[in-house]
């Protein structure tokens, strides 16, 4: 069975908007990153559900698929945390702490290397490459299950441009930001090479899922 490239329960607003401008230590996402998240937050299936409870249903089913079949995953270095340009702290290990959620091998895409961290059961890879090059690692490392792309937008947008993205669900909420990092303009932009269905929930959140065709 082939691995698939897997955008999954990436958040953005009804404007596209998936990062504001004001981005900053304090504001990684440069907007209120609840307004785009609450719905994974209230499901029983939210993995730093603390207490008894949460909704069931279709949000649900996205929170709990999430790490289903996931053997490693590729995110941006603006995901990895918030410095710029050579790493002038190579005591940062992420926002996660000494447990990060992902489980698997996780390549962070940057231009300024550094040697690679493990942190519990999860390793990070700092590598500077194509995404085809950096894809082509990680299915070897996920030893024959899918790999997930994590974000942020412009790392979504490059594996799109380069037609590497196998299927997405993107989750987009109900509100406007304005301006900021899109990850569209409309999802019809996509539909020359995916398949595309919506999927309304009773949270306010409209389900996409795109695969290729």
């Amino acid at each position: 069975m082939a691995q698939l490239l897997r955008v999954q329960n990436f958040c953005i607003a009804s404007d596209g908007v998936a990062a504001g401008v004001d981005q900053s230590f304090e504001n990684p996402f440069g907007l209120d990153h609840r307004d785009l998240v609450t719905w994974a937050g209230a499901t029983a299936s939210w993995p730093n559900r603390t207490e008894p409870g949460g909704t069931r249903g279709l949000d649900d089913y996205f929170t709990r698929d999430f790490t289903h079949n996931i053997g490693a995953e590729i995110m941006g270095r603006n995901k990895f945390g918030f410095q710029r340009g050579p790493w002038a702290d190579h005591e940062w290990q992420g926002w996660w702490g000494d447990e990060p959620p992902f489980h698997t091998p996780v390549f962070v895409l940057t231009h300024h290397v550094r040697p690679s961290i493990t942190l519990s059961d999860t390793t990070f890879h700092f590598i500077d490459s194509s995404p085809a090059e950096v894809l082509n690692e990680a299915k070897q490392a996920a030893l024959g299950k899918d790999v997930r792309l994590g974000g942020g937008v412009t790392t979504i947008r490059e594996f799109l441009d380069a037609d590497l993205v196998d299927t997405m669900h993107i989750a987009v909420a109900p509100v406007e930001v304005g301006s900021g990092l899109k990850l569209w303009e409309s999802p019809d932009e996509l539909e020359d090479r995916f398949e595309h269905e919506v999927v309304p929930s009773s949270s306010g959140i409209s389900h996409h899922l795109f695969w290729r065709k």
